[in-house]
């Protein structure tokens, strides 16, 4: 055979020197359970606040991972308890109802509480879990108004304690592999940058009359996602925004929104958002620069593709963010847990969040008035690692 003068050394001879790639995360927590070697010392005993949607995902993350110890739950429906109680084995946990905080306020060996309740009660368990000498991980966003967002990190400042605001698109893997390629240069200067959100499946009325609206509960999470990659924030925003469905336009908020922002760099991005995709949980990302794209595609539960006479099919894309999202919740916790446990630099701060729920009010003015809203900033509102130009 003409190739045959091609033929490698058997791998046996040239093995050693070959390692996982730094991407593959999954293999790298594989290696560290084989070892069984804890770096990190005593678990950190928890507390969780709300069992939602965003609460059930967090207990499920919180029982799956060695690093934590879960103490409490702070439910108010007391008539899951005993559901919640067998589906987890739960041995060990105590469940409290909101109006006695106080306990899980005051226990001195507990480290930290996730704050996974409605919106209008973030302020009140944030501020009270801070109190009692607790890191906090709490649920975007922070408080419903930016004083309250203030009020709840200036405590984190006084008592010392980490406040982490749970931006989990970050922890995707494929777009945190998207921030760092752009800020190593690897497209040159941004030129554009395009994200699709589009829900799936429809949420409640109940949840959307609480939810505070298309911009702080939908739009943040593209806003912090672009502003994060590019590391700079709007001088401009414009949207368009209305209500297909009847029952959505009665409640005074939006499901059909087209969000531009322009940035000082040059940079201009655009994110399109939905309160309801029929076909699944339909979630992209495209960064365009002088040097070429970085595209991020919807992902499905499996690779499988069909073939037949007409017709390919491939898996649909996940249905929802559960699913969708589960390894950005995943590696979000064992980073609150790194800053707990190995002092390691929060990777949301207050200054980020601020900025982001800014951006959002000066989104909303614009759905309002139907015109561009320009945005001014100071050096006391860009966190580190962004500029201001």
């Amino acid at each position: 055979m003409a190739t045959l003068k091609f033929k490698a050394k058997s791998p046996f001879e040239e093995n050693d020197g070959r390692r996982h790639d730094v991407t593959d995360y999954k293999y790298q927590n594989y290696t560290e359970n084989v070892s069984a070697q804890n770096k990190t010392g005593a678990p950190v005993n928890v507390a969780i606040f709300g069992l939602g949607r965003a609460g059930s995902i967090h207990l499920a993350n919180i029982k799956a991972n060695p690093r934590v110890n879960l103490k409490y739950i702070v439910e108010a429906n007391t008539s899951i308890w005993d559901n919640i109680t067998q589906h987890w084995n739960l041995k060990g946990v105590t469940f409290v109802e909101p109006k006695d905080a106080d306990i899980v306020y005051n226990d001195e060996n507990l480290q930290a509480c996730f704050i996974c309740t409605p919106t209008f009660t973030h302020e009140e368990f944030i501020l009270g879990s801070l109190q009692g000498g607790k890191a906090v991980f709490g649920e975007k966003p922070i408080s419903q108004d930016p004083d309250g967002t203030k009020r709840c990190y200036e405590k984190a400042a006084e008592v010392g304690k980490p406040l982490f605001c749970a931006f989990n698109r970050r922890f995707d893997p494929s777009f945190s592999s998207v921030q760092q390629k752009v800020r190593q240069g690897v497209l040159g200067h941004v030129q554009r940058v395009k994200t699709v959100s589009r829900d799936s499946p429809l949420p409640s009325m109940a949840y959307l009359k609480i939810s505070g609206g298309i911009f702080h509960d939908c739009a943040v999470h593209d806003i912090d996602l672009i502003t994060w990659i590019l590391g700079e924030y709007p001088s401009e925003v414009y949207v368009a925004a209305n209500a297909q469905i009847p029952e959505i336009a009665a409640i005074d908020d939006h499901d059909n929104v087209a969000i531009t922002l322009k940035f000082k760099s040059g940079t201009i991005a655009m994110i399109d958002i939905c309160r309801f995709a029929a076909y699944g949980y339909d979630q992209r990302l495209e960064v365009f620069g002088h040097s070429g794209m970085l595209d991020v595609k919807n992902d499905s539960p499996n690779k499988t593709e069909y073939s037949g006479v007409g017709e390919t099919v491939e898996a649909p894309m996940y249905y929802s963010f559960p699913s969708r999202h589960q390894d950005g919740y995943k590696r979000e916790l064992d980073h609150f847990l790194d800053v707990i446990q190995k002092g390691e630099k929060m990777s949301v701060t207050d200054r980020m969040t601020a900025a982001v729920s800014k951006v959002a009010d000066a989104c909303e003015e614009s759905a309002k008035s139907g015109a561009p809203v320009k945005l001014s900033w100071t050096p006391e509102e860009i966190p580190e690692d962004y500029v201001m130009l």
